[in-house]
């Protein structure tokens, strides 16, 4: 690493108390609140982000506001976290942020709960209050219980008022989903194109996509984080690397099943971006990039500008931490960029990142700390974005080794994050310790349906009944009614439960890795565009497929076989056969 590289992450990483905003800001531990009992004080937690636009103005306007400063000296224990850097508070608040203000006994119990911007007089009202009269106010209430259901299935009733919401969702004068911030949305993208065959849903995934360019940075590239207006003409301008991953598999994916030049345009000019931008010189990538240049320089200003002017001002902070969760979720882009595209330094980028989140940031047992400097979790979602990530890039690569990685993260996952007393997966174990409401651990319903897909697809791959009972006792947690009842907007849920049932579309290649003839076929599997797939590249050199009960013939010369939920195909030698070949096996029985 650069020496000057080095210094800058050791400085941003490192927990150091602040004052300059007249508030002495010190880091997130359990023993704050030892603190705050001994002195009698309140904690207060300011949960901003780095690249956070009303996070920097809280800073400048609110806490430097010398009566809010003199309140908080007073009665509070001021702890400043970025969300970013610990999953766990930015899950358990993600409703609140960014910034989010939560106030806390010191006993570890809530007393208020904010999100957003909070002015000087607002604040300066807000502390007061609490001071005057400590008692929970009204954003504090008891989280409704879940419990799993009995079978890993949703109801027929559950189902139907899961697709309803989904539809009923739909924005139909501007596209996307939802009536006030408009971005590309990861689940309910992906169940418009899990069924883009059929209308509604190829217009709606037509629609979104066309009308979420407007938040590509014409310039440099790279995708906006979302538009506050419902038709995606306000954007907010920070770039984070998630966005960017969501965006470019979502492009990179519909150009393969819609075949629109903009939606491959779009792609690659994400993909620049992460490149010129985010790409750390390891092959890593970082975790966003600010929406503003400075306090004078708004992004709103700056981004108006062309590449010359905007270089001249200077470059928008880039928050160079590497996160697991952040680079797995950047892996499985580039690995569907480059299945769509054929873009072999996109899919070698894939690897190199891959290789690196190995090197640096693997536990024992096969799991993902959040940083290689990390020292909260272990997270959920580190392991479980790089188990999604590894095996796409065995898909993308036929190489098992990395399928080998991917089964140890889940592996991972079910010693560490099980919940054995409500079912489904909690984001992180409780600290030893831990006071008040941060005993109780969190679940997340997109981390289990995640987790169903994941478990769902290395099932597949495997054979391993272990991966099987992880999906069915995720997806137990997703099908209680307490959760997925009551028609709840929830794509993912549906995407879980339709993949467990299901069987994956499965191409697989038969003949040497070096042979050009299966390496063409097995190119062309993977531009098939069908989101759940299993694609295996069987080289006899190597043994037996993972899956050790699946066998093929030895042939005179490479090959390609296709299998669905109920019917096998004869070998097929042109790579131009194989997308008729799945369309012809998958059409319904006439």
């Amino acid at each position: 690493m650069r020496p000057l590289l080095a210094l800058l992450i050791l400085l941003a990483s490192a927990p150091v108390a602040r004052a300059a905003d007249g508030v002495h800001w010190q880091p997130w531990s359990e023993g704050v609140f030892a603190e705050a009992k001994a002195q009698h004080k309140f904690v207060l937690l300011d949960l901003e982000a780095v690249w956070c636009h009303w996070c920097h103005v809280m800073d400048q306007q609110t806490y430097a506001d010398p009566k809010v400063a003199g309140l908080m000296g007073k009665a509070y224990i001021a702890v400043k976290v970025d969300q970013d850097s610990d999953p766990e508070l930015s899950n358990r608040y993600g409703d609140y942020g960014w910034p989010a203000t939560i106030v806390f006994a010191a006993d570890g119990s809530e007393i208020v709960k904010r999100q957003g911007y909070l002015a000087p007089q607002q604040m300066a009202g807000l502390l007061q209050a609490i001071i005057d009269d400590p008692s929970p106010g009204p954003s504090v209430h008891p989280e409704t219980p879940v419990q799993a259901a009995a079978k890993s299935a949703l109801g027929s009733r559950q189902r139907t008022a899961l697709v309803d919401a989904y539809l009923k969702g739909y924005d139909a004068k501007y596209g996307g989903w939802g009536d006030v911030d408009k971005f590309v949305d990861a689940d309910p993208m992906d169940y418009a194109l899990r069924h883009v065959d059929a209308e509604p849903y190829r217009h709606m995934a037509a629609q979104t996509l066309d009308a979420g360019r407007s938040l590509i940075d014409p310039v440099w590239g790279g995708v906006d984080q979302y538009s506050a207006s419902v038709d995606w003409e306000t954007p907010h301008f920070e770039k984070l690397l998630q966005v960017q991953a969501v965006d470019l598999r979502l492009y990179a994916e519909a150009y393969g099943a819609l075949h629109t030049p903009a939606c491959l345009d779009a792609a690659r000019r994400i993909h620049a971006y992460m490149d010129a931008f985010l790409k750390s010189p390891q092959g890593g990538y970082y975790v966003s990039q600010d929406a503003d240049l400075s306090a004078a320089v708004p992004g709103g200003d700056y981004y108006k500008l062309d590449d010359a002017a905007r270089r001249k001002l200077g470059i928008p902070h880039v928050d160079t931490h590497v996160y697991a969760r952040e680079n797995g979720w950047a892996i499985r882009a580039l690995a569907a960029y480059s299945d769509a595209t054929g873009d072999g330094i996109a899919l070698d980028e894939a690897k190199t990142a891959a290789l690196l989140m190995l090197q640096t940031q693997t536990l024992p047992g096969g799991g993902f700390r959040h940083a290689d400097h990390a020292e909260g979790g272990p997270y959920l979602g580190d392991s479980l974005a790089m188990a999604e990530g590894l095996l796409d890039v065995y898909r993308s690569t036929g190489n098992r080794a990395w399928l080998l990685h991917a089964i140890q993260a889940l592996d991972f996952i079910e010693i560490h994050f099980r919940d054995a007393k409500r079912g489904g997966y909690i984001t992180a174990p409780a600290v030893p310790g831990a006071a008040g409401v941060l005993q109780v651990v969190v679940r997340l319903p997109g981390e289990n349906a995640d987790l169903v897909r994941t478990a769902s697809l290395a099932y597949a791959y495997s054979a391993e009944p272990r991966y099987r009972r992880m999906a069915e006792y995720a997806m137990r947690y997703l099908a209680a009614p307490a959760l997925s009842g009551g028609g709840r907007f929830m794509p993912g849920v549906l995407l879980a439960e339709s993949e467990l049932v299901a069987t994956p579309l499965h191409i697989t290649v038969v003949g040497h890795k070096d042979d050009a003839s299966a390496q063409a076929l097995h190119a062309a599997a993977l531009a098939y565009p069908a989101d759940f797939r299993q694609v295996d590249w069987w080289d006899k050199r190597e043994g037996p497929l993972p899956d050790p009960a699946v066998s093929y013939p030895e042939l005179p010369k490479a090959a390609a076989f296709i299998c669905t939920g109920n019917t096998c195909s004869s070998p097929i030698f042109d790579p131009a056969r194989i997308a008729p070949t799945v369309a012809r096996l998958s059409a319904p029985a006439s």
